[in-house]
């Protein structure tokens, strides 16, 4: 669903840098002879930011290039032509053209940087807390399941169980450096997509092994990012340590 929803936006995006600017360069016309061209301009390239700002770096591209089409064709003599007979307005078409290129990408950037910023709260908030729940004394059955939890929205999985003790089977794992392999005899397999069936991910504690929590992953998906998976072996780590501390029973 979120995959949809991406491409959906992308296509409004795209859309929308070929329309607002020439809406808005449109309702620029009652006011073009009372207003400097420059004022046009910059107003053009608030519209070009606000496309950047939701969409990708073609939506923002796209909009710089609608904005200088419309400019010249709704707010500079010969009107309703694309033809510029001013100098300075062809300096500032082509100078709106620039600048709304460099803005498009400069939004787009904050934009993402912006997403990092609240992707990196969330791996925090989860580390964060299991960390107080053992803090507080959390049974280690507790933790388990708070990390089971975290696991399903982290890693965007379909389901995620908990298994003690047991290596039945032979899985692909997520691994300490956030890589996903299966480890077959002669054979070593790196994955790039989540595999079919369940992934491992193992709980170790104190250098004892307590279990694994078997990931149930949407087939074919790319895996989430490499900091993502990062934190769900940490939030395993600490599971691990929860389970280690009450002294429960293991098996290597």
């Amino acid at each position: 669903m979120s995959g949809y929803w991406f491409r959906l936006r992308d296509r409004i995006a795209l859309a929308a840098g070929l329309v607002i600017p020439f809406l808005v360069a449109l309702a620029l016309v009652p006011f073009r002879t009372d207003l400097s061209a420059t004022n046009e301009a910059l107003i053009l390239v608030v519209a070009i930011v606000a496309v950047a700002a939701m969409g990708s770096r073609t939506a923002g591209a796209l909009a710089a290039l609608s904005a200088a089409a419309w400019f010249d064709f709704f707010l500079t003599r010969p009107y309703q032509q694309f033809a510029i007979a001013d100098g300075d307005e062809v300096q500032t078409a082509v100078l709106l053209l620039v600048v709304g290129l460099i803005v498009s990408q400069l939004a787009v950037r904050a934009r993402r940087l912006q997403a990092v910023v609240v992707t990196d709260s969330a791996h925090l908030s989860s580390l964060q807390g299991t960390a107080r729940l053992v803090e507080d004394g959390g049974s280690p059955e507790a933790v388990v399941e708070y990390v089971r939890r975290e696991l399903v929205g982290l890693l965007g999985l379909r389901g995620c169980r908990f298994e003690y003790g047991t290596l039945m089977g032979h899985l692909p794992r997520l691994e300490h450096g956030g890589g996903l392999w299966l480890r077959g005899p002669g054979r070593i397999t790196e994955y790039a997509t989540w595999p079919d069936g369940e992934t491992e991910l193992r709980v170790v504690g104190g250098g004892h092994y307590y279990g694994r929590f078997l990931l149930a992953p949407f087939p074919g998906r790319p895996l989430p990012s490499e900091e993502a998976r990062l934190v769900a072996v940490a939030l395993a780590a600490q599971a691990g340590a929860a389970l280690d501390t009450a002294g429960l029973s293991h098996r290597g």
